[in-house]
């Protein structure tokens, strides 16, 4: 889903940068020092980990890339605020230092993974969380990487380079990861088990400070 330069026009590429910037500020603010010493570690872990299964990643058609990108499982764990603070340190962090995604569209790339998947996940898993929290997971993945892709569907073909193809380009990433998103989701759930039974005291539901705020 790391869309490189050229490939969306500066003029959306400056939209959605400055999207990004004003969700991220106003994440910040509702975070502000309210991270425990305790949750602390569970951060570094958090993004670590996104990190590390970010830089797996394989083409699909449309000029972009499929991997699993965490989101969902970083917003359970973490809350939506500071779960897209750590996402977007992850993009920001892989385009700055390893080229993945450009840099002139690094607020679109994070407004796709940090911010739409990172939210809508949140929001589903949220829903379906009384029905079955491991359920509510797998769907959280699932559905929020394929809101983000359609995104960054929205912002190709919104764009010369696509010669304003939307409905082309929507349909590559939104069928493309709908598909391969059942991989996000399954692994969002399966860690999401192992660490709801090996350290209970992580559930959002353990902490106040990761729920809405």
């Amino acid at each position: 889903m790391h869309i490189p330069d050229g490939y969306i026009d500066v003029t959306i590429a400056v939209l959605f940068g400055a999207l990004s910037v004003a969700i991220l500020s106003f994440a910040a603010h509702r975070v502000g020092r309210t991270v425990s010493e305790s949750r602390a570690p569970l951060l570094g872990v958090v993004a670590a980990g996104i990190f590390a299964a970010q830089m797996l990643d394989w083409p699909i058609p449309g000029g972009t890339s499929a991997h699993f990108v965490g989101g969902a499982f970083a917003a359970i764990l973490l809350g939506p605020h500071l779960g897209s603070l750590c996402v977007a340190t992850v993009v920001t962090i892989q385009a700055l230092v390893f080229g993945d995604g450009g840099l002139v569209v690094l607020g679109a790339n994070i407004f796709n993974m940090a911010i739409v998947e990172v939210y809508v996940g949140y929001g589903i898993y949220r829903l379906l969380a009384p029905y079955g929290e491991f359920r509510a997971a797998f769907a959280a993945g699932w559905l929020g990487i394929t809101a983000g892709a359609l995104t960054a569907g929205l912002q190709l073909g919104l764009s010369s380079a696509f010669e304003y193809q939307l409905l082309t380009t929507l349909s590559i990433m939104g069928v493309g990861h709908l598909v391969l998103g059942l991989i996000e989701g399954g692994i969002t759930a399966v860690v999401y088990r192992y660490l709801a039974e090996a350290r209970p005291d992580l559930r959002p539901t353990a902490d106040p400070e990761v729920g809405p705020s």
